[in-house]
């Protein structure tokens, strides 16, 4: 990769794209409640509000890095910011929830289409291992930065303009980027990339969209329900479909070649894992930070500067130990620190303490600084910088998967609590379908009815949702840590440093 651009000044752009591209997700959870009073929107809404976007880009990321590798990796970030910028630019003018749940799918391409550019063109201008390390540690850190300005941004725009400005915004910055884009990012490729997988594309994308859709769906229908039932079992069958088909094909979406290696897989598996953990907790505290505990949406967006600020910070940190004391010690402890942070926060109640509050953050962000950069560094550095953008994928995949299916099962085990609660009240039967529909809509059920305990239940079911998916974070954490502490390598070996060789361990993407 040959350019006048200073790596620099490469890297910040690279940045900036990524803490757009994450800026729909951080932007988006501090509106849900405002998207409940003005759009009418569900708590299955909000699932969907959230989950469409991540869904899209977890099911194309690995096609998007495939492609930008063969027809160049600039021209890829460009366009998948201008798809971004479309999509934004139309959400912040929906009139349904439905019609912007489609908005958010569209806007998820185009993440899909920029995210694996960024660390694939990162592994070609950073060649040197420490110097890459510390390249991924400000990119990991970018994302927390994102997270701790997001729900600020968001919130003093709420406050001051109506929910769409958040979207308005999220398409400016993408201008911003494509501009700096075409005059700093160097132009790169691998003509030899084979070509798109389409069966395994479409297998991918069915089978992780029925999964989620019945995990969204089951606290209605019923986790044991025929149709859930069934939904899983299509799932399951789709995506056994996909692995067969990506060992057999000469030219898979996924190389399974890369999980023959160790350090490879434990460390998206820790990537999975983490996110999984993550994104569902955000999904779940910026409604308890403006249900529950009654905060403005710019107080509930400053409130959560903690967690942000401990992922950027230990997002650079855990990269530069990693090179020192091994990353399998560093992403262990990372993802223990997520665990602990989250059978902590399953404690909080309705009166408790914003230092408390603040201190579970805090552990939960520098668990996930120290798990998720150093496990990045350790992927990237076992792919060539050749495959550079395939090996980006499957990392934007993992964590794009991990979130995808957090915000789905966390939000739904949280929302089958909260359902529940209701159903066993006594209230009646009109009272508590509408108050099902999301804790807003209890809320104003409350105040149309003049009844205090309409609300009085809701919140307590929504405590009882939230410590639940709390504890499965913390038991999902716990996973990872195990897996990470017996799988991944303490440092880089020889075999590392050359092309994957036929796998001798099955995939499991």
């Amino acid at each position: 990769m040959r350019t006048s651009s200073s790596p620099r000044a490469v890297l910040a752009v690279l940045c900036l794209a990524v803490f757009t591209i994450n800026l729909a997700t951080t932007i988006t959870n501090i509106a849900l409640p405002t998207l409940v009073a003005e759009l009418d929107a569900s708590t299955r809404d909000l699932l969907w509000i959230v989950d469409g976007y991540n869904l899209a880009f977890a099911a194309l990321v690995l096609a998007m890095g495939s492609l930008s590798d063969r027809f160049g990796r600039r021209g890829a970030l460009v366009a998948g910011l201008a798809v971004y910028l479309a999509a934004n630019l139309a959400s912040a003018w929906a009139g349904s929830p439905d019609v912007l749940v489609a908005f958010r799918v569209v806007a998820g391409i185009g993440a899909a289409m920029v995210f694996p550019t960024t660390l694939s063109i990162i592994s070609n201008v950073f060649p040197d291992r420490r110097e890459r390390a510390q390249a991924i540690g400000l990119w990991g850190a970018s994302t927390g930065i994102s997270i701790a300005l997001g729900p600020i941004v968001g919130g003093a725009l709420l406050e001051q303009f109506w929910w769409g400005s958040t979207f308005v915004l999220c398409a400016g910055l993408a201008a911003v980027t494509i501009v700096l884009a075409l005059a700093l990012v160097p132009t790169s490729a691998d003509p030899t990339t084979p070509r798109l997988d389409l069966v395994g594309l479409t297998l991918s994308t069915a089978g992780l969209g029925a999964l989620v859709y019945t995990i969204i769906e089951a606290p209605e229908r019923g986790w044991g329900s025929g149709t859930s039932l069934t939904g899983f079992a299509v799932a399951v069958a789709i995506l056994a479909t996909f692995t067969w088909w990506e060992r057999r094909t000469d030219d898979p979406m996924l190389d399974v070649r890369l999980f023959a290696n160790l350090r490879f897989t434990a460390a998206s598996g820790a990537v999975t894992f983490a996110f999984f953990a993550l994104f569902g907790f955000i999904f779940l505290v910026t409604q308890y930070f403006q249900f529950i505990l009654q905060y403005g949406v710019l107080e509930a967006g400053l409130r959560q500067i903690p967690v942000a600020l401990a992922v950027a910070v230990t997002s650079v940190v855990g990269t530069a130990l990693a090179v020192r004391l091994g990353a399998k010690a560093v992403v262990t402890t990372g993802l223990l620190l997520l665990a602990g942070g989250y059978v902590w926060i399953s404690t909080v109640q309705s009166d408790t303490g914003y230092l408390a509050i603040a201190l579970q953050m805090v552990m939960v962000g520098a668990g996930m600084g120290l798990t998720s950069a150093p496990a990045t560094e350790a992927i990237m550095g076992v792919v060539p910088a050749a495959k550079a953008g395939i090996g980006s994928a499957v990392n934007d995949a993992t964590r794009e998967l991990g979130g995808t299916l957090g915000v789905a099962v966390i939000g739904s085990v949280a929302l089958s609590f909260y359902r529940d609660a209701l159903a066993s009240s006594g209230l009646p039967d009109g009272i508590v379908s509408t108050a099902q529909e999301s804790l807003g809509a209890a809320g104003a059920v409350a105040r149309a009815t003049g009844d205090a305990t309409v609300l009085a239940v809701a919140q307590d079911g929504f405590l009882d949702g939230l410590q639940a998916g709390c504890l499965v974070a913390a038991g999902v954490a716990v996973v990872g840590a195990v897996l990470v502490a017996r799988y991944l390598p303490a440092h880089p070996g020889q075999e590392d440093q050359q092309e994957p060789a036929t796998p001798t361990v099955p995939a499991a993407a």
